[in-house]
């Protein structure tokens, strides 16, 4: 890898063209940001330069600031490590420097990238140039200047927008809104840029300080309103994080007192933001996300994926139809298999109401939704299934069928096609034990629905061969999935770990709580819905044919509520039939139905746990720890049994697969915020007062007595 490192070359015509060098992305290191002020300083004092222009190297501009200084800062708790960017190089050397500046900006313009840009005294970019501030999704904000000069040049409520949003605009629309002066070829950038720049020198073109323009601000009561509406909004959509907010008060100090006020009150508030729980965990994910990508044994020993151009899939419902989706919309071919003409039709007009509602969303052209369509087709027998490179069994969690299907495609497929199951909780060696090609036999498990959660977790037996692995791991990829493998056992990682949660929701139901202060406790956390709701959008059925796996694989742990049945008993089956713990009519929102409550009254007379008969007194944070707690004591023993190759790949199974909050930094980090210490203590007293369901498992119990990090160090070791 090339070594960072800054360039200067001055031409004949004065211009002086500075290059930070950084692959892939050029990253904003330390020694770029030391190196940008070493040659700006240069440029300022010789003779023979008139002006400057910034550029990237290699047909990239920034991917932004380097995010391993933040782990640095998080491990060290020491700010002072990060560099005086915005005021000393942006602000002082660059922007109120006495040499014009343009900026060059090509491929990627983001984050620190573009703040760099913004201090310069006009911006040339390439077409299609991504042009963005995402820092918020880093539980930060943007801290070399974005905050005080984007809403200058843009303003104030599309800036707002694409702070608070993280999502960048490409340099066509930057253009219209004032953030790029011109649009060029890629060829043109550098010869149109020196012109502008020397234009500036000899005041054939504005000198344009952003910070010091106010013309897009609008009046001070303008800018209160929407401050004030923004406020409102992230209030609803970023509850528990305190990077929007924070974002919001810098960028008002800046209207109110000044960009320069702005721009100290914006370094001093992104340094309290780093330190963070909010940023610490959103940075784990990040680099935790990376790390999945490596597997031992599998992504080290030489192997190249095999090109997978064709897919079958056995069975059409809900999740056989929505990886076909998946699959289609990234150029593979897809057969779907179904044992009627009604469910093959039904299975492919899902599949096209996938796709066309993507169009209707305008996140996809018509023409690349046509193709998409063109690629499926549907069969009743097998007889296309000679020259696939993979097979999804996507049936029914049912061990009998499951393994004759097995059986079946074993006898037609290629030597090369690899047999995988997308089955949430059972065991792989008991699917494919009657067939003879155990090294092709692998889990491919999408969470619901398939073409929009992005977790594909990717499951191995001893005899998997890494071939088999690395291939799968290679379409997930394709599909823009995020592929987490693991090992084989009941419910694998994600499953596994928090099949705790919807338990722990019915023993607190049981014990007198209220369902819906439950979900209610549940959502603030951070959780998209609660368990109770959950269950009704899952269907009672899978919650029971689950709950039998789990019993039999984990007895010394399972607390048995007969609330599931009682519910079926009386009609309901969740939102499948409108009926749940919740009301569910189309077009409307979810409402608690009260007619469920005598039915919860009759479950906790039958299990009869409430103290003294009567329901427990328990304070809103008691309540998360109850439902959350064990989920982290099953993620202990989970980790303690190898299952995954390393902590880190569960905290990103739990937010990509569970909807766990991601500033929160997946389960395991979760835990460590909290402490084992209080997690172990908890658990142990629940457990003696309302038995082994709650009791701590050796790992937690280890951890908390020796003051050990869950996320320390593992064997990667894959269970069987």
């Amino acid at each position: 890898m090339a070594k960072a490192k800054v360039t200067m070359e001055v031409g004949n015509d004065g211009v002086a063209v500075i290059t930070f060098v950084n692959p892939p992305v050029n990253a904003l290191a330390i020694q770029i940001f030391a190196g940008l002020k070493e040659k700006w300083n240069e440029a300022a004092m010789r003779n023979d330069v008139k002006a400057i222009v910034l550029t990237g190297y290699g047909g990239r501009f920034s991917g932004g600031f380097d995010i391993n200084v933040f782990e640095k800062v998080h491990k060290t708790d020491d700010v002072s490590v990060l560099p005086d960017v915005s005021v000393d190089l942006v602000t002082n050397i660059m922007e109120d420097g006495k040499k014009p500046a343009v900026a060059v900006v090509e491929g990627l313009c983001l984050g620190g990238g573009l703040e760099l840009a913004l201090g310069c005294h006009a911006r040339i970019a390439a077409p299609r140039t991504q042009l963005g501030l995402p820092e918020l999704s880093l539980g930060v904000l943007p801290g070399s200047g974005g905050t005080q000069r984007l809403p200058r040049l843009i303003g104030l409520s599309k800036a707002i927008d694409m702070m608070m949003t993280s999502k960048p605009i490409m340099s066509e629309e930057g253009e219209k809104l004032g953030l790029i002066d011109a649009v060029v070829p890629s060829k043109e950038l550098l010869k149109v840029a020196r012109q502008w720049a020397l234009d500036i020198a000899e005041r054939r073109k504005p000198w344009m300080r952003a910070l010091h323009r106010t013309d897009k601000i609008g009046s001070l009561s303008e800018a209160h309103e929407v401050l004030k509406l923004a406020r409102k909004q992230v209030k609803q959509t970023a509850r528990n994080m305190p990077q929007h907010l924070a974002c919001l008060d810098v960028i008002e100090e800046g209207i109110v007192h000044g960009g320069y006020n702005g721009i100290l009150k914006e370094a001093k508030v992104f340094e309290d933001l780093v330190l963070s729980d909010t940023s610490r965990g959103l940075v784990h994910v990040f680099f935790a996300q990376r790390a999945t990508s490596k597997v031992p044994n599998v992504t080290d020993i030489g192997l190249k994926p095999r090109p997978v151009k064709k897919v079958a899939i056995i069975g059409g419902g809900l999740m056989g139809s929505g990886i076909a989706t998946s699959l289609v919309l990234s150029n593979i071919f897809v057969i779907i298999k179904e044992i009627n003409p009604e469910y093959l039709q039904k299975g492919i007009k899902t599949v096209e109401a996938n796709i066309q509602g993507l169009v209707a969303r305008k996140k996809l052209q018509q023409d690349k939704a046509n193709k998409a369509l063109s690629m499926v087709k549907g069969v009743l027998d097998y007889s296309e299934f000679k020259d696939v490179d993979m097979v999804i069994e996507a049936v029914i969690e049912n061990v009998p069928l499951k393994q004759q299907i097995f059986i079946d495609i074993e006898k037609i497929c290629p030597p090369h096609c690899i047999l995988a199951s997308n089955t949430s909780t059972i065991d792989l060696n008991v699917i494919g034990q009657k067939t003879s090609s155990q090294d092709r036999i692998i889990g491919a498990h999408f969470f619901s629905p398939a073409h929009v959660m992005p977790l594909l977790e990717i499951i191995r037996t001893e005899k998997t061969s890494a071939q088999a692995i690395l291939d799968l791991m290679a379409v997930g990829k394709t599909i823009k999935k995020v592929p987490v493998v693991v090992g084989n056992c009941t419910g694998f990682a994600v499953n596994r770990t928090f099949f705790p949660y919807a338990q722990s929701a019915q023993f607190l139901a049981n014990l007198g709580v209220d369902v819906y202060r439950i979900d209610a406790q549940i959502i603030n956390f951070g959780l998209p819905i609660g368990p109770f709701q959950l269950q009704d959008l899952a269907g009672y059925g899978v919650a029971i044919a689950t709950g039998k796996e789990y019993s039999s694989a984990f007895p010394d742990r399972i607390f048995m509520s007969p609330l599931l049945d009682l519910l079926i008993k009386s009609g309901r089956n969740g939102k499948n039939n409108g009926k749940g713990y919740y009301i569910y009519k189309k077009g409307e929102k979810p409402r608690p139905d009260p007619s469920v409550l005598p039915i919860i009254e009759e479950s906790r007379r039958l299990t009869n746990i409430m103290p003294g008969g009567k329901p427990i007194s328990i304070t809103d944070q008691e309540i998360v720890e109850m439902i959350l707690f064990p989920v982290v004591n099953e993620a202990c023993r989970v980790l303690d049994e190898g299952v995954v190759v390393r902590a880190s790949d569960l905290d990103v199974a739990s937010v990509l697969g569970m909807s766990f909050p991601s500033y929160r930094g997946g389960i395991v980090f979760w835990g460590d915020t909290v402490g084992a210490g209080h997690i172990y203590k908890s658990l142990r007293k629940w457990s003696e007062v309302y038995g082994n369901f709650f009791k701590p498992s050796k790992f937690l119990e280890e951890r908390a007595a020796k003051g050990i990090p869950l996320l320390g160090k593992l064997f990667t070791d894959i269970c069987n």
